[in-house]
This record gives C-alpha cells, sequence and structure tokens, in this order.
C-alpha cells in the first residue's frame, strides 16, 4: 500500500488543476487517469470542437471575400481529414504536454481504472493507493437515449473519429452541443436537421437569445424542428436512417444521427457503494458547496456533480478544493452564481447573470431592460446578413446590472469583461460612463438607451 496526501480521481480539467494546486502547497499527490490526459476539453470537447467551428468561421467567411473586393479563382473544397488530422496532432501536444507539467511538478500519475475498496482505498491496476483525501474528477460522458435503434446514432464522442462530414446530418437535443454542431455541420456544407423538445433550442437562455439563434440558424438553411422528441431511429429501405417523433412526426433521409441529448456521469467503475458516497436520480454525485461527498475524506469536482458543466468551472472547484484542503483556507469554495458562459454557435452567444425572466422572478417591477438589435459593420458591405442582439437586464433604482446577454459576431470575446463588471456591482450608469470603443459591437453595451 502506497500513502499519499491526496488522491485524484480522473485527468481532466478538473483533477488535473486540484492535483497541480495541491503540489504547490507541497502535499503528496497521487492522480490517476485511464485515458487520455486533459479529459473531454482536450480530447473530445472544447479544443477539437473550437477547431472545428474555426473552419467552420472560415467557410463562412470565404462567401464574404468577393463583397470585400477580393477574388479568388477557382473552386473551393473542403478535405475533412487535413482539418481532422491537425486537429489530433494539436489534441496530441496538449496531452503530452499536461503529462510533462505532471511530472515535472512532482505529481505521481497512476495510469489505469481506479476503484474503491471495502477499506476505502484506491485500487489501480493491482496497486493499492491511500490518502486522507480523496477527490473524484472522472467526468462525464454523452448521452445516448434508451430508444429503440438509438445505437445506430452517434455522439459528439464519435464525431471526432468521423472519415468525413456526413451529408445529410439528423441533429438531436437543444443544448449547447445540439446548438454548436448544427451550425458547424451546415457551414462546412451538410444539410441539417436540427430538432428539439422546445419551442426554441437553449431554453436556460434569454428569450432574446433564442429567437434570434432561431432565426439565424434558419437563415444559415438548417431546417429546424421544434417540439419535436425522438421515440425510435431505424435504418430505413432506401440505406438511410429515419428517425420517428412521440408524436407521430416521421424525420428521414439521413446519413448520420447525432445525438446531443444530455451527459451521464462516469462513476460506474468506482464503487461508490463500497464507501457510501451518494448519487442523485441521474447517477452524478452529491456534494455540499465544499465539495465533500456523503463520505468523510472524499470529495467530488467537476462534471461528475452535475453542477455548471464548463471548463472553467471545473478548474476553479479543482483549485479551490486544494486551498481548501492544503492551503491553509479554510472557507474555500468555489462561487456557482454569475459564471459566465459561451455558445459557439453561428453567431456565437456570451451570456452573464440572469436572464430577463428569472430577474422578474427574483426582483419583480424592479427589473428594466435595454435592448438592441443591428447588422454589425463587418457585413455593412456583404450579402450574409446576420444580426447581432444585446440585451442588459438591470433592477433597482440604482439600475445595478444583474444580467449580459448577447448574440453576434464578437459575442463571445466582448463578454469577458462585462462579466467582470457585473461580478462587481457595476450599474447603468457605470457602463454609461465608460467611453465607447469605435466601431466595436461592445460599444453597443456601453451607449444603450
Amino acid at each position: 500500500m502506497t500513502a499519499f496526501d491526496y488522491i485524484v480521481i480522473g485527468g481532466g480539467s478538473a483533477g488535473v488543476a486540484s492535483a497541480r494546486r495541491a503540489r504547490t502547497y507541497g502535499a503528496r499527490v497521487a492522480l490517476v487517469e485511464s485515458g487520455a490526459l486533459g479529459g473531454t476539453c482536450v480530447n473530445l470537447g472544447c479544443i477539437p470542437k473550437k477547431i472545428l467551428w474555426n473552419a467552420a468561421d472560415l467557410a463562412e467567411r470565404l462567401e464574404d471575400l468577393a463583397d470585400y473586393g477580393i477574388e479568388i479563382e477557382g473552386d473551393h473544397r473542403f478535405d475533412y481529414s487535413v482539418l481532422r488530422e491537425a486537429s489530433r496532432a494539436h489534441v496530441a501536444k496538449l496531452n503530452a504536454r499536461f503529462a510533462e507539467h505532471l511530472v515535472r511538478e512532482g505529481v505521481h500519475l497512476f495510469t489505469g481504472t481506479a476503484t474503491f475498496s471495502e477499506r476505502g482505498t484506491v485500487l489501480v491496476g493491482g496497486v493499492e493507493l491511500t490518502a486522507k483525501a480523496i477527490a473524484i474528477a472522472t467526468g462525464a460522458r454523452p448521452s445516448v437515449p434508451p430508444l429503440p435503434g438509438a445505437e445506430l446514432g452517434m455522439t459528439s464522442d464519435d464525431w471526432f473519429a468521423q472519415a468525413s462530414l456526413p451529408r445529410r446530418l439528423l441533429i438531436v437535443g437543444g443544448g449547447y452541443i445540439g446548438v454548436e454542431f448544427s451550425g458547424i455541420a451546415r457551414a462546412l456544407g451538410s444539410e441539417v436537421t436540427f430538432a428539439f423538445r422546445r419551442e426554441a433550442p437553449l431554453v436556460r437562455f434569454d428569450r432574446l437569445i433564442r429567437e434570434v439563434l432561431s432565426e439565424e440558424l434558419a437563415r444559415m438553411g438548417i431546417r429546424l424542428e421544434p417540439r419535436w422528441t425522438a421515440a425510435a431511429l431505424e435504418r430505413r429501405a432506401d440505406g438511410l436512417l429515419g428517425a420517428r417523433g412521440d408524436d407521430g412526426r416521421d424525420l428521414s433521409g439521413f446519413d448520420a444521427v447525432l445525438w446531443a441529448t444530455g451527459r451521464s456521469p462516469n462513476v460506474e467503475s468506482l464503487g461508490l457503494e463500497r464507501v457510501g458516497v451518494v448519487t442523485d436520480t441521474a447517477g452524478f454525485i452529491v456534494t455540499d458547496e465544499y465539495q465533500r461527498t456523503s463520505s468523510p475524506g472524499i470529495h467530488a469536482i467537476g462534471d461528475v456533480t452535475g453542477r455548471i458543466q464548463l471548463t472553467p468551472v471545473a478548474i476553479a472547484a479543482g483549485r479551490r478544493l486544494a486551498d481548501r484542503l492544503f492551503g491553509g483556507q479554510p472557507e474555500a469554495r468555489i462561487d456557482y452564481e454569475n459564471v459566465p458562459t459561451v455558445v459557439f454557435s453561428h453567431p456565437p452567444i456570451g451570456s452573464v447573470g440572469l436572464d430577463e425572466d428569472t430577474a422578474r422572478e427574483v426582483y419583480g417591477d424592479a427589473v428594466r431592460v435595454y435592448t438592441t438589435r443591428f447588422t454589425g459593420l463587418y457585413h455593412a458591405v456583404t450579402r450574409r446578413k446576420p444580426r447581432t442582439a444585446m440585451k442588459l437586464v438591470v433592477t433597482g433604482p440604482e439600475e445595478r446590472v444583474v444580467g449580459v446577454h448577447a448574440i453576434g459576431l464578437g459575442a463571445d470575446e466582448l463578454l469577458q469583461g462585462f462579466a467582470v463588471a457585473l461580478r462587481m456591482g457595476a450599474t447603468k450608469a457605470d457602463l454609461d460612463r465608460t467611453i465607447a470603443i469605435h466601431p466595436t459591437a461592445a460599444e453597443e453595451l456601453v451607449t444603450l438607451r
């Protein structure tokens, strides 16, 4: 049996961040990972997805070159395999970099599947590890709905192994993944049908964002199928895939179907029942505000807890836990309020704070909103005219900013600074007193009337 101060199970964003932070305090740390270092974000999420989004963005901008007087002769052919290999090469570099950092900083890396023993130790490939503090950071994976024929579809994990893009694609699920892959696939040339259960995708976002997003997806040529829930998937006589909805609506003629219907926690192999760690009805590990589970000494961080499933949130949770356990900061914990988020849709979305409807539930008639819709200067001379829309949600006589929401070119980049302002308690007057940077999209948020 090998003793450590801290055992981290899972080498993704949360686990690596927590292990490295604990080492800065002198803790003896073991990190257990069964797959590639970096977790979902590096290998099957943020990084390869953003590379895909960049390619899709470039493909759209190719259409704009002639409008700017830039003529490029000849046909343009997109070779997905070139992009896939370039993306894989970059991911491999990141995997190696993670390993280098861990080794250099003195984290003991164990490769294999971790499981708890009856006495609370961690077993990895015949090796038994023990520590007073253990963090579970095993993340989550895409869910496949329990429907007849569901195995005929793929998930976002499978997407990155494709040799080529499907010509006719059905995407089921109206969250981040469904929205992002719909735009990416369409911009790169696929015929896309996008089906979701509600009247618009991204149900947790402000209604202005949902409305404009739906308009822009339709403008791209994506066929939207709102209020549709899958009941079965099957291979039809023509060799293509068809999906039946629970209301009888039939969608057919697809080369591929992408399930974007949520994520499930990676907990099956851990043996949580042996150490009394409680999970919720969806299998996610239940934790308190300090990331403690129901079992003393065992903590959980990142996506495996079912909290906000964003990489920066997982990293922050991992670091705060290490600060509390080994850094002499007994009150260190992550604040899950006012977390900024971006959706790499077409066009991109940035959002922080309360949407208008939630703000009215909390603050009632004290809420006031300021909105704008416009076509950005970039598109002033292009035939494509995607819209930009923004909303500022304020409350009280001082008009304190409680929500900032934007969709349009540059919305992903402009949000970070406004998120800082919101967390610092900025008011509408503070924004008004800020000199605008012209001509930009961001200036609209400091000139709203």
